[in-house]
Parts: C-alpha cells; sequence; structure tokens
C-alpha cells in the first residue's frame, strides 16, 4: 500500500521499477481477500455461529461496515490523491454478509462465479451510463450522493476506483480461505499450487489473448491514449483510458482494470502471498519471531492506513524517484516502529479500539 501510494512510479524502470509495479493494485486485492477472512472470523470459524451470539455476530458486520464506509468519505473529503478504499469495504461487507453461512466450496464457487461474469456487467453498465443520462437521475435521487457529495452508490457499485462489482470476488475468495483448516497437512502445498495456478490463468490468459485476438493491441493501445498496450497484461504502466472503452480491454489483466483476468491473476498473487506467510510461520519460528514489526503493523491496519492518509495530506505525494523512495521507507519504518511500540502494551491499535467498541452495540440483540 504505502509503495503504490508513496513509493516512486514503476516507471522508472529497472529492478526498483519491477518490485514497485508489483504492488500496484495486487496489494489490495490481498486487503481484500484478507477483509473477507475477517468478516468470518467475526461470524464464527470454522463454523458460523447460531442463535442469539449469531445474530450479534452479524449485527457487529454491519456496525463495523457503516463505520468504514463513514470513514472512507471523510478521508475522501480530504482530497489526497489516494483513492480511498474504505467506504467501498463497507458496502462490500453488507453485500457478502448473507453468505457468511455457506461451505468453502461454495463460496469459491461463488468468487469463480463472480470473477467470470461480473466484470462483463460492470463493462456493460458503463457503457450504458457513457451512452445516456439515466445515471444522472439516480445519482440525483441517491441521499449518500448528497449527504457526501459523492456519487453515492453509483460511485460505489460502478463508476468508482473501487467498484464493488468487480471487487466483490476477492472478499468472497477470502471467506471461502477462512472456511479451510489451514494446519490441515498439504493444504498450504494445495493453496500454494491454487495461487500459482490461478496468477499464470489471469496474468497469461491476458497475454495470449492481447496477442492472438485480431486488433486487440492496437484496441487497448488506442483507447489508453497511445500507452504500451504490450504491458496491459499486467502492469497499469498501460496508463488511462479515454473517453471510449473499447470491449477490447476486457482482454487486459493491469491493476485496477476490473476484468476478468485482472480478477483472476490478482486473486492467485493473493493466496500465493497468504500460502507462503502461512509456509513461513509453519517451518521458521525464528523467522516469525524476527517479524514482528511486520505482524505489528498487521494488528492495527485501520491504524496504519489512516495515518498514512492524514500524512500524504500533510507532506504530500513525491514524484520523483529520490524522495518517492526516502518517502516510502520512512514510511515503513515509521509505521513498523509505532506499531511495535503500541502492541507491546495494547492489543488492539487505536483505531481499532475504537471500532470494537463501536461494534459492541450489536450486544444487546437478543
Amino acid at each position: 500500500m504505502y509503495a503504490a501510494h508513496v513509493g516512486p512510479d514503476p516507471a522508472v524502470g529497472g529492478p526498483l521499477g519491477f518490485v514497485l509495479e508489483l504492488a500496484r493494485g495486487r496489494s489490495s486485492a490481498l486487503f481484500a481477500l484478507l477483509a473477507g477472512f475477517s468478516l468470518v472470523l467475526i461470524t464464527g470459524r470454522p463454523e458460523p455461529r447460531t442463535g442469539r451470539a449469531g445474530r450479534q455476530a452479524v449485527g457487529r458486520i454491519v456496525v463495523r461496515a457503516l463505520v468504514l464506509m463513514a470513514l472512507g468519505y471523510v478521508l475522501t473529503a480530504l482530497d489526497t490523491d489516494v483513492d480511498v478504499i474504505l467506504s467501498c469495504y463497507g458496502l462490500l461487507f453488507l453485500l457478502v454478509l448473507p453468505l457468511h453461512r455457506l461451505s468453502a466450496r461454495t463460496l469459491a464457487a461463488v468468487a469463480a462465479a463472480g470473477a467470470l461474469v461480473l466484470p462483463q456487467v460492470l463493462y456493460a453498465v458503463r457503457q450504458s451510463i457513457e451512452g445516456g443520462d439515466w445515471a444522472d437521475a439516480v445519482v440525483a435521487g441517491d441521499p449518500l450522493a448528497r449527504v457526501t457529495g459523492t456519487d453515492g452508490f453509483m460511485e460505489l457499485l460502478f463508476t468508482g476506483a473501487y467498484p464493488v462489482l468487480t471487487w466483490m470476488p476477492f472478499m468472497v475468495a477470502g471467506m471461502a480461505l477462512a472456511r479451510l483448516d489451514l494446519t490441515r497437512p498439504g493444504l498450504r502445498t494445495r493453496l500454494l499450487l491454487t495461487g500459482a495456478a490461478l496468477t499464470v490463468l489471469g496474468y497469461g490468459g491476458s497475454w495470449l489473448a492481447l496477442h492472438f485476438v485480431p486488433h486487440a493491441l492496437t484496441a487497448v493501445g488506442a483507447a489508453t491514449n497511445g500507452g504500451p498496450a504490450s504491458s496491459a497484461w499486467w502492469s497499469d504502466t498501460v496508463g488511462d483510458l479515454g473517453d471510449d472503452t473499447p470491449a477490447a480491454w476486457l482482454l487486459v489483466a493491469a491493476p485496477h482494470s476490473q476484468t476478468t483476468f485482472s480478477i483472476l491473476g490478482s486473486t492467485g498473487v493473493a493466496l500465493t502471498v497468504v500460502a507462503l506467510c502461512l509456509w513461513a510461520t509453519h517451518r521458521l519460528p525464528r523467522l516469525t519471531r524476527l517479524a514482528v514489526p511486520v505482524t505489528s503493523v498487521g494488528m492495527t491496519a485501520l491504524t496504519a492506513y489512516v495515518l498514512h492518509i492524514l500524512a500524504i495530506r500533510a507532506v504530500g505525494m513525491e514524484e520523483s524517484t529520490g524522495p518517492a523512495l526516502l518517502s516510502l521507507l520512512v514510511f515503513i519504518a515509521a509505521s513498523m516502529l509505532l506499531a511495535t511500540a503500541w502492541t507491546r502494551r495494547f492489543r488492539r491499535g487505536p483505531l481499532e479500539h475504537l471500532l470494537h467498541s463501536t461494534t459492541r452495540i450489536a450486544d444487546r440483540i437478543m
């Protein structure tokens, strides 16, 4: 996340540019997958809670979702260059909550179906928005749009940087992952192989489609105002879309392209990272102890996210390579130092504690 927001532009090239490019889009996909995992942790793992405990868990998710949506709009109002994802997460929690009792196999099937179908639906909706004025009428009647000064649910669902329609598969995949017994022998290996297969299917499939579908590369290059279409199978250096989005865009896998190939590839990367972390914590206990500064940031993820937005608001986002690299290192070091110091004394981060306390209102549910 820090690499994507304050690090040097991947266009610097070389090993540094390659490493920075890996973070683009794939870090937020991992974040969304882990959000789905956390939903299952709250509602019951390995089996969903039932009765009053189950209703209270659902209530906590609803409260959490509403708080994240509100906090996301507050951070968006700061008008930084960061596309704040929290409001999208909040709505995602609400939309996938009805699925929380499903099995791992069913959730995986839902995630796969969503990855195959929803990008095409989003493309059709966006095309209809460009060709008509019905979206303006929806926004005009949306109370969320009036309160927040944004396009409200239209932006969250379809037109924003993180359209819920195509980010739902990541969260459902995380829910499926949470339903598995991650200590079962051989599961980490199968998870790693699954992640690698999806990565190859997503990015490799996009490369093949772009190079073998007639005129696909030409159409993508023209749509991105002459950007390097040859990199559209994995890199966001392809550039921004112009006013018209050709159907060939559905063949790319660039980060945030909202395509099936992009979802498959990013999900594969996320599962691969999770599998490697599980392997490391199982096989290398000494490494786990050395990684405490990193896991401390994970324990205070919401606080780290909000503070980095505030820091960007205060100091801006550097553009040149040298200062940007220095900014990235400072952000990483500061977050680890502060998080490690905090978690030595407290179980939760400051904002995590406030969020947890707010969700306690659900304990009144009978």
